[in-house]
């Protein structure tokens, strides 16, 4: 794994200009790129956080229901594949929890997450990064 990414950081400043050019001829983005013996892949991680309404709900009944609501969304994701990894953090910081989804677009987890009432209802908010690892080194 330390060779990897060695690799990874060797070959990330290439790779990201590589990547300028393709975006400045409006070239499709790249998901995947051989490096060396690894296929790199592009997942997108997603860092929770608390919502801007987080205070304002207090009442138990409608918090559970959120939860519930909460984790059916992550059930569903995870039965789509698009789901990989999730997991909430163990103190009470600002970083409520976080996803590694499997998806084509920025566009494509803004919609997945849309649909979790908890994000919906300013429970929780969002942060999308592109990720990238070796393809099968962590998720099969």
């Amino acid at each position: 794994m330390k060779k990897l990414v060695i690799l990874f950081l060797l070959l990330a400043p290439a790779f990201v200009f590589s990547q300028a050019k393709q975006d400045t001829a409006k070239a499709k983005p790249v998901k995947e790129f051989k490096a060396g013996e690894y296929t790199m892949k592009q997942y997108y991680f997603v860092m929770l956080v608390k919502g801007a309404r987080r205070s304002e709900i207090t009442d138990t009944a409608v918090i559970n229901q959120l939860q519930r609501g909460h984790m059916a969304n992550m059930d569903s994701m995870a039965k789509a594949g698009k789901l990989l990894v999730a997991g909430p953090f163990g103190d009470d910081g600002n970083w409520r929890g976080i996803f590694i989804i499997d998806a084509d677009t920025k566009e494509e987890v803004e919609q997945l997450l849309k649909k979790d009432p908890a994000i919906a209802a300013g429970r929780l908010d969002y942060e999308i990064h592109p990720w990238w690892t070796a393809k099968n080194s962590v998720f099969k």
